[in-house]
């Protein structure tokens, strides 16, 4: 018997029950007849789209990585090469909007890095790679321009990535109260001030400079 063909919307909404029960339960702790049951329809139905789960999680990463673009104000920002001052804090408030928008996307490649790691990484590698690199080139060039410290780019964009990621949980755990954040525009001038603080090289204040000239002028 061929095969019906496939229902755009239906597919989607399969996807999307997909994405949300895996990136809650993890790949090998969801059944495709749990996803068929949130998507309103037989499992049978749902082989006719999918042939195997596998396939269903790749689809419903793909799918949510395929929102994630580089914004256009941050990359005229960094093909101009603007001072860190300005392109840090667009960076970052890329980076907090992930993590506070897309929770779920978050949880998918962490069960993808985890639970799939063979084919995980090279689906990562095609779309999270060009904008980790497009930040390590930028951090290269201010970098050769001693507009940012002499570091590791790759280091620098993995800090600032984790920052994002790590700091909220981990606050509370040291402190034991919420991050003193009211919003994510709190967050962003927070991080901003901190990294621009350790990154960019400010010049060195000799605080014995003026005793020094008083006591030449005296002798």
């Amino acid at each position: 018997m061929p095969m019906p063909p496939k229902n755009s919307d239906r597919t989607g909404k399969i996807v999307q029950a997909a994405a949300q029960l895996f990136a809650r339960q993890g790949y090998h702790g969801t059944s495709t007849r749990e996803i068929a049951r949130l998507a309103d329809i037989s499992e049978n139905t749902l082989f006719r789209y999918f042939e195997h789960k596998e396939e269903l999680f790749w689809s419903a990463l793909r799918t949510s990585l395929d929102g994630l673009r580089l914004r256009k104000e941050l990359l005229d920002s960094i093909s101009k090469c603007e001072a860190p001052e300005i392109v840090l804090p667009q960076i970052l408030s890329l980076l907090v909007d992930t993590v506070t928008l897309k929770p779920q996307l978050l949880c998918l490649i962490a069960v993808a890095l985890i639970e799939l790691r063979w084919k995980a990484e090279s689906i990562c590698r095609d779309h999270l790679a060009p904008i980790f690199l497009t930040f390590s080139r930028y951090l290269e060039k201010n970098i050769a321009h001693g507009k940012i410290r002499n570091l590791d780019p790759r280091m620098i964009v993995s800090a600032l990535t984790m920052t994002v990621m790590v700091h909220p949980e981990l606050s509370r755990l040291i402190s034991g109260v919420a991050p003193p954040h009211s919003d994510n525009r709190a967050a962003i001038r927070a991080y901003t001030k901190f990294w621009v603080d350790v990154l960019i090289p400010h010049p060195i204040v000799n605080s014995n400079a003026g005793t020094l000239e008083a006591n030449i002028v005296e002798k």
